[in-house]
This record gives C-alpha cells, structure tokens and sequence, in this order.
C-alpha cells in the first residue's frame, strides 16, 4: 500500500498560519519519494516521523520559490543526518534529483553547502526532466510530460515546467503541477487513474471537480491552494464533498499533514 503525505499544501502567498508551500512524499515499501520541496518541508516531515534517510528522489516540477523554498534545507537535513548519526542514503548514499533548470540548482547547492563548490557527505545525481519515463526502480516508475505553466518556455524547445505520472503497485497517481490548462495532463491521464494531485492556485474548484470527473478519476486532491479555498475554505469543501459524492468519487482538499493510503 503506497502511502502519501502533503506536506505543504499552500500556493506561493504571504505566509499562512499552519500552512507551508507545495511538498508533498510518496513512500512505498518504506523508499521515499519527494514531489517539489516548499518551504519547510524537511522539518514537516522529520517531525511528523518520517525516515528521510530512505530517500531515493526528488522530482521537481518547476523552479519557483513555492515549490523549492524548502529544498536547501532538505539537503542540508540529510547531509546532518549522516554527520550526526552516520546514516546513509539507500542507494548507494545517491540521491536521484530531477530539476528543470540546473542553473538555479547550481546556486541551491552553493547555499547549502556552504561555499562554490562544496561537498554534501552524500552524492547527487542531477538530471533534467524531459517527456517521457525518467526514472523506474522496483517501486515506482516516473513519466514526465512538460506543459505551459511558465509561458515563455518552449520557443526554443526548452521546458522548465513539468507535471508527473507515478505508476506504484499497479495504480496510476498524477501530479498536476502548476499548470496553464488542466487538460495538459490529459495525456498523463489516459482512459483514467487512481489519483489526481492538482492544483487550484490557478483553477476554480468547480473547474477542477469537473475535470475530474470527466476524466475518470478515482481520487482527487486538492493542493497548492489559491484565494478561493484560502478566504472561503469551508464553502469549497462543502460543494467538493457534494459533488464528489455525486459523481461517485473521492475529493478531499488536504492540509498540512494530511496523508493518504491508496
């Protein structure tokens, strides 16, 4: 049973209370898998329990603040964990980084490692998303898919931008990412899946239920939260709960530590 964890489920605003920007883990017979690194997110997930050190990848949709806030801290949080404690990531103490502009990773690593060129006790190994599968073990595989989240990408055929399919036990999870049009992971999508993960920085709720439904979605979360669930968030889960039971599917619209088991 693959089991998810939201550790940050706000989009790019003023800080909220009890609320950190979009992170969230997928962890499957006990490997840990990140999806876009918020502010904060190491210490939600340390705190809340959780084995950092069974890490193996981390896969970024987009390098805005949001989504990678928390990310020199996450690698600082690891690199701590083997000086302290002597632990070690499982795969060969290499963690797989998947980031789609290597610059800004440049300058991430030169801040958590203290000065340019610096060394982590661990290894990265850092690559671009491109379309198609980027990353397969015995637990997941990972299809990337670009889209027009940031507008100027793709004059020269460079993408900076992507969403993700998860294929684990059998199922199929989609994460959106930050996207201009939902249907831009249609593809990602297919004849349906077990879970849709998308936001609504950028989308209506009401647009977003009805996609899902259009789509043949089994279960759909709500994350990276815009103004319309932040000021009115007890009004979208009453019409999310109606209409998904409706529809005959499940809709939740998560908070900061909420998890899954799917």
């Amino acid at each position: 049973m693959a089991k998810i964890y939201y550790l940050g489920t706000c989009s790019g605003t003023e800080p909220m209370v009890g609320m950190h920007h979009c992170s969230w883990i997928l962890e499957v017979n006990g490997a840990i898998y990140w999806f876009d690194a918020g502010e904060g997110c190491m210490h939600t997930a340390y705190t809340g329990g959780i084995d950092i050190m069974q890490t193996r990848a981390l896969f970024v949709t987009h390098p805005h603040i949001d989504h990678i806030g928390g990310l020199p801290l996450l690698l600082f949080g690891i690199n701590k964990m083997e000086a302290r404690y002597s632990k070690v990531l499982p795969c060969d103490n290499t963690l797989r980084v998947f980031f789609p502009e290597p610059r800004v990773f440049d300058a991430i690593m030169t801040v958590t490692a203290g000065k340019q060129g610096g060394k982590l006790k661990f290894d990265i190994d850092l690559s671009v998303p491109e379309d198609g599968v980027i990353f397969s073990d015995e637990n997941v595989t990972v299809t990337a898919l670009h889209n027009r989240h940031l507008k100027e990408d793709g004059a020269d055929g460079v993408w900076h931008s992507f969403s993700y399919l998860i294929q684990c036990e059998g199922k199929r999870f989609v994460f959106s990412g930050d996207v201009a049009s939902l249907t831009e992971v249609d593809d990602l999508i297919g004849d349906g899946a077990e879970l849709l993960i998308t936001e609504t920085g950028h989308h209506r709720v009401a647009d977003v239920c009805s996609y899902a439904a259009s789509r043949n979605i089994k279960n759909l979360r709500f994350i990276h939260h815009g103004r319309e669930i932040l000021e009115g968030r007890e009004q979208a889960e009453r019409y999310v709960s109606a209409f998904a039971a409706a529809k005959g599917f499940s809709a939740v619209i998560c908070r900061d530590g909420t998890w899954d088991e799917i």
